[in-house]
């Protein structure tokens, strides 16, 4: 029997049922051809008119050197989303190639609001639905599997924190059967941006967003949070205009975790951040990545794109060991309007 944390309310254990399988988008507009990198030759293949790659090449079975990483981050830049199939990483060497985008992350907050961490690292975030107490499937009653409902809306990891990340870099060890879901999907949010109209952007060149991770949890699943209020824990401030530094880029910097706008009621406030998630969440800005075999591993650039799991079939009855690091933004952006050196984290059980 499943000993993870069970989700329960005055009216007993809550169970959550699983989310249909996905079905992807069809990507419509011209893809570009595939073509190689200019210093080693590694193969880049576009997947979509506007953002993401698949990128083949790479000797993964050894430490990647600094100057292939520099290629590799070029085109994070520039695609936002970079897939990587059949790494073959260990939990050692996935660290470590993060270390090179920046400073990591850990799961320090949510082991201190109760989570069980059950991976080597704390590092490593687990993104998947593992009991930690068995190595089992968790049940749909657990608390984790509750709280990751949210994960399946679009949004950006930590923006929530007073130093929001920057790179994610995910990484499968067990997938669950193909035709049960668990694909991640990604949507373009710089290009969302430049579709614009002239007038839409002048509104919201200067409108600052406050985040939180509770707001997402209960927009996801509220009559299982109906008591969690999110002004009860401090907003995490960011301009929903920003210039992407590294591709030199305006970017909307948006995402499920906005609760509401400084400056706006709550009304107004919600009806923009709704107004603007379903404009970057149309099926042109969309691609859906499946994952095809253990240690594939998909690298985000969360300031730059958006994100989401799609659930499956598959939750509560096959596991899915998915396994991210995640590096703290590097750019002059990284605190937000939170204040110079604000790193204060949370969590959740």
């Amino acid at each position: 029997m499943s000993t993870a944390t069970q989700t329960t309310t005055s009216e007993g254990t809550i169970p959550i049922k699983p989310t249909p399988v996905w079905v992807p988008f069809t990507v419509e507009g011209e893809v570009p051809p595939p073509y190689r990198t200019p210093k080693f030759g590694l193969k880049v293949i576009p997947l979509h008119p506007t953002f993401a790659c698949e990128l083949e090449g790479v000797d993964w079975s050894k430490p990647v050197p600094q100057e292939v990483y520099e290629e590799i981050r070029d085109l994070c830049d520039k695609y936002g989303v970079v897939v990587c199939r059949n790494t073959g990483l260990s939990d050692k060497a996935h660290v470590e190639f993060s270390q090179y985008f920046g400073d990591l992350d850990d799961v320090g907050p949510y082991q201190q609001a109760g989570r069980t961490h059950r991976l080597p690292y704390l590092e490593l975030f687990d993104a998947g639905n593992i009991d930690p107490a068995t190595g089992d499937v968790a049940p749909l009653t657990a608390a984790q599997v509750i709280g990751n409902k949210a994960n399946e809306q679009f949004h950006v990891d930590s923006s929530f924190n007073g130093r929001r990340a920057g790179h994610s870099l995910l990484l499968a060890h067990i997938l669950p059967p193909a035709d049960m879901g668990g694909a991640t999907e990604f949507s373009d949010s710089r290009t969302a941006y430049g579709d614009l109209s002239a007038e839409k952007k002048k509104q919201i060149e200067n409108l600052v967003a406050n985040h939180s991770l509770f707001h997402s949890r209960k927009k996801a699943v509220p009559h299982y949070f109906k008591d969690l209020d999110p002004r009860d824990h401090p907003f995490s401030k960011h301009k929903l205009v920003q210039r992407h530094e590294w591709s030199d880029r305006m970017n909307l910097y948006i995402a499920s975790y906005c609760h509401s706008i400084d400056g706006m009621s709550d009304e107004e406030g919600t009806a923009l951040i709704e107004e603007l998630l379903w404009h970057v969440s149309q099926p042109k800005y969309r691609y859906t990545v499946p994952w095809k075999q253990e240690k594939d591993l998909i690298i985000w650039d969360n300031t730059s794109v958006m994100h989401r799991a799609t659930g499956g079939t598959y939750e509560g009855k096959f596991r899915r060991d998915m396994r991210r690091t995640t590096v703290k933004d590097m750019s002059t952006q990284r605190f937000g309007l939170n204040g110079d050196g604000a790193d204060w984290r949370v969590g959740m059980p």
